[in-house]
């Protein structure tokens, strides 16, 4: 049987059977080994999330765009200020103070904004 290795983000790699690694595999390119243990770097984390975070806020903001046109065409303030507080909301959801304070995983999942970006 072969046998299968993991590689953490630095390129060091060990028996997949004889490390002990996250259950969750969310934040594997942030994965870090020591000995026989793997954990994630929080830092090389944030930066994944807020990889993905604007990964999904592209479409978002294409969408509020075109909200916004049509409010523009049809002179109505109410809805061009919705509009521009959401592409705000949108533009500034990786600088969340969330993700900056997160210290754990679990922390950082929470951060995500499903107001502003949906599930």
């Amino acid at each position: 049987m072969a046998t299968t290795y993991i590689v953490d983000k630095d390129g060091n790699q060990a028996d997949a059977s004889a490390v002990t690694k996250p259950s969750n595999r969310h934040f594997r390119n942030a994965w870090s080994l020591s000995g026989t243990v793997i954990s994630e770097d929080m830092t090389k984390a944030k930066e994944i999330f807020k990889d993905k975070i604007r990964e999904v806020r592209a479409p978002l903001l294409d969408a509020e765009d075109v909200v916004y046109m049509k409010a523009l065409e049809a002179d109505d303030t109410s809805a061009k200020s919705a509009s521009v507080a959401k592409k705000n909301a949108l533009r500034n959801a990786p600088a969340a103070s969330a993700i900056t304070s997160a210290d754990t995983i679990a922390k950082l999942k929470a951060a995500w904004d499903t107001s502003v970006l949906g599930d």
